[in-house]
């Protein structure tokens, strides 16, 4: 097994390498890059250019305006060459693309992902201060998702066909068509001062005064405003997982070894979680990963925004927006190696689940 890992590990190296390579070349050719938004705002008379440039940008554009610019960059007519290259060596973007892609990749090796073209900040420390709130939203979501589906995928399998089965159905299927982004105005609405009751907080994970509470109170503070959020991010998700472990153990509880484990009289719990549960559960183990990464990643970004969370979710879409690349390129490797990782982890489940499975000799 040891060296399945070495193995797995080593591959991450290209995989991660080809990814950035793809998205590298992918957001390079979409226009509007950071010099294009620098030029619009100095075309539009913005007063903080001058101090990120070194140089006042109204006696840049009155020097600009006595001479044509022969520039790359849509909307660079009329401004002084000299101003673009410099916004140019600000960004990095006086070098070609290859050798900005082979300096990006060797600082990415020591975790050094420089800093954000607009927030003025090392994206390394962006991503600290985001990170606690993509994480306390994705490990709540996905715990609640998992204490709650798969009790209750195992009873419908057990049950198909009862009045709880068909019930339960109703009620995953109604929750499934409502898109998350919808439940939390919902739950907003009704339980956060909206119309209704005012229960809930709406925005933050803390209260203001958190720093002041007893640990008692910080704790029951967190869990009050984190509340909503969770609901509103798990409520796509029973329904995949609670069918899935609903049909993986429908499946093998119509198996013949289940048939024999019957025959010799063996109890139901005993057949059900000795024999089928830990074959029922590879497929189950198998989507953990692309469940977490799913809700890091993407399932919190209208949450975020409608909670005024401010995550992981939200920093990468308004990065990708402006053009912001250092933050897009350091989050997109910060996230695939996460990915990576909890798809080792994944099949490590595997082993611990059925010792069965051996890796190490499927490979070689």
């Amino acid at each position: 097994m040891t060296a399945y890992i070495l193995r797995r590990l080593l591959l991450m190296i290209p995989t991660l390498f080809g990814i950035m390579l793809i998205n590298f070349i992918i957001i390079q050719a979409a226009p509007g890059g950071p010099v294009e938004q620098m030029i619009a705002q100095l075309q539009g008379m913005d007063t903080g250019v001058g101090a990120r440039t070194g140089s006042g940008p109204s006696a840049e554009i009155s020097a600009a305006s006595n001479g044509a610019s022969n520039s790359q960059y849509r909307g660079a007519q009329g401004l002084d060459p000299d101003l673009i290259e410099r916004i140019e060596k600000m960004y990095g973007f006086d070098k070609p693309a290859h050798e900005r892609f082979w300096q990006m990749l060797v600082n990415y090796t020591t975790f050094d992902f420089g800093d954000s073209f607009f927030k003025d900040r090392s994206v390394t420390e962006l991503i600290w201060d985001k990170l606690p709130v993509s994480i306390s939203l994705g490990l709540w979501s996905t715990l609640l998702i998992y204490l709650i589906s798969i009790p209750m995928g195992i009873k419908k399998a057990v049950s198909h066909g009862s009045r709880f089965d068909v019930w339960t159905s109703s009620l995953i299927i109604v929750g499934y068509a409502i898109p998350g982004f919808l439940f939390a105005i919902m739950l907003i609405v009704l339980f956060a001062g909206g119309s209704y009751l005012d229960w809930f907080p709406l925005r933050g994970l803390t209260s203001p005064n958190f720093e002041e509470l007893t640990t008692w109170g910080k704790v029951t503070d967190y869990l009050w405003h984190i509340t909503l959020p969770v609901l509103a991010m798990s409520i796509g998700g029973f329904a995949t997982l609670t069918m899935l472990t609903k049909n993986s153990f429908l499946d093998e509880i119509g198996k013949q070894y289940v048939l024999t484990a019957k025959a010799k009289g063996l109890a139901p719990n005993q057949v059900l979680y000795g024999h089928v549960f830990r074959n029922a559960m590879l497929i189950i183990i198998a989507g953990l990963p692309a469940t977490l990464v799913s809700i890091f990643l993407t399932g919190s970004l209208l949450i975020e925004v409608i909670f005024s969370l401010d995550g992981l979710g939200l920093l990468s879409f308004e990065s990708a927006l402006n053009r912001d690349y250092p933050v897009v390129f350091g989050t997109l490797f910060i996230f695939t190696l996460i990915g990576l990782l909890l798809k080792l982890i994944s099949d490590l489940t595997y082993v611990l689940v059925d010792p069965r499975i051996d890796f190490e000799s499927r490979e070689g």
